[in-house]
Parts: C-alpha cells; structure tokens; sequence
C-alpha cells in the first residue's frame, strides 16, 4: 500500500521524531550525541532551517524545526546520513540505523508549538529517567536558561514577554508545570479503557463518584496518586471517571 504523502506544515514548522530500526539504541555514550549535536549544528548553516527545541534518548530523538530554505526531508536526509556515516565507521557496522520513515507533525499553532516545546524538553521526565527537565543534559533547554548556542530561543521566550528576565522565568515554570501533553512519540501506546479504570477503582474498594469524593483528603490524593501511575491513564480519564477536576489531579504527587 502506498505512503500517503505528508501534509506540508501552513509556517513551516513540524515536530519531527528519528528513531533507531526496531527502536535500537542510536546512542552508546556521550561522544554520540555529541556528535549528533555538532551535524545538527553544521547542518543549519547550510540548510537554512531554524531550531527551537531537540531532546536525545538512547534510540530516538526529538527535533522542533522550521525549514527555510531545503525541505524538511531533504534536512532530516541529510543529519541522518551524516551521522550514520559516523556511526557505522565508529562501530565498524553496516545498514540502516534509523527507521526508514521519520514521524513528523505539522505545528500550525502558538498554543502547540508551547505544548510541542514542552513536551520534547519534558520527554527524560516521562520516561522516568530524570525527576525533572533540567536535570536533563541532552536537551535544549538549557540554551533558553543560560546562553544560547544554536537553538533559535527568541520566538519562545518572546511569548511569555518582552523583558528577557521575566520571561525566563516564566518560561522555566512552564518548563516545569504538570501535564498530560500528547505529541509524537516513540512509545507503543497502550490506553487503560474506561471499564478497566472503574474495575480497578472498584478493586480498591470505591464503587462510585460520592465515595471517592467524601474522602478525606489525605486518602483521596493516595488513591488519586495510585491511578495516575496506571500505566496508559490519563488525567483527562482520571477527572472524568472520578468527578474530581483535571486541576486538582495535576496537583497530587
């Protein structure tokens, strides 16, 4: 069956994902992604595209990026075959080292570039691998904390104001705020189903809205922090099932 073509980005912009074949690790140390970071690096020189935001797992990447001058394929065909080159000659192998088609999202809106922003800086988070995004080396967001490199920060802060300071500040509490963003990502996704989420309520001994919600609030965030590490609940699913609000969910640790 035939690849549908992609849908061209209305500004240019896309959240793209590389990952390794069958989700094989594309980093083995430190050097990797180091060499990664220096072809995307040299690559936005002569591509002419601009960059807001990129995050390095073990087997894929994140990139939030505006093509300029070549097309988004042309840039991801080059970075790719640049580092795999590098890659095979360091491990002496041969083939493919990422999955043959890249994912890419089209990102059209102010409210979804942040979201798209935050959730590539916040990726090492949800995966469990650092407690929050700053502990994180290999993402940009130092870059709009510190001083900038090649990550084109201006548009981002810009956003939250026209004073520098300020809006560091408020764009590192954005960085930080609790979520349950949704974009492209290399996990296979496994969704709890409304019926499994009111059996497992059910099984803790909570067989309607009233009897959650007449608990004291010690109990209730217990049994509130217990669904939320569910895997495949989101908060949106949580507030719904349970009555409680979506702001009040994102508050329980």
């Amino acid at each position: 069956m035939p690849r549908k073509p992609r849908r061209k980005s209305r500004n240019g912009m896309y959240h793209i994902m590389l990952r390794g074949i069958n989700r094989q690790t594309i980093f083995e140390d430190e050097e990797d992604k180091g060499r990664l970071l220096e072809t995307l690096i040299k690559y936005k020189t002569i591509s002419r595209y601009s960059i807001y935001s990129y995050c390095f797992m073990d087997n894929h990447i994140h990139l939030l990026m505006r093509e300029n001058g070549e097309s988004l394929s042309k840039v991801i065909q080059r970075i790719s075959a640049s580092y795999v080159f590098w890659y095979n000659e360091k491990y002496e192998r041969t083939g493919h080292l990422f999955q043959e088609r890249y994912k890419s999202e089209n990102v059209e809106t102010t409210d979804y570039f942040l979201t798209v922003l935050r959730y590539i800086h916040q990726n090492p988070v949800k995966a469990g691998l650092v407690r929050n995004a700053f502990e994180c080396k290999w993402t940009s967001l130092g870059e709009y904390i510190h001083e900038p490199n090649f990550i084109d920060i201006d548009l981002g802060l810009n956003l939250f104001s026209p004073e520098r300071e300020k809006a560091i500040q408020l764009f590192a509490d954005f960085m930080m705020t609790t979520n349950d963003d949704e974009c492209l990502d290399d996990h296979l996704i496994i969704k709890m189903t409304d019926d499994k989420l009111r059996n497992h309520l059910n099984e803790m001994g909570i067989t309607n809205h009233s009897a959650l919600q007449k608990m004291d609030r010690e109990k209730r965030d217990k049994v509130i922090k217990e669904l939320k590490e569910l895997k495949g609940v989101t908060l949106r699913q949580i507030s719904r099932i349970t009555g409680i609000s979506k702001s009040v969910i994102q508050r329980v640790r």
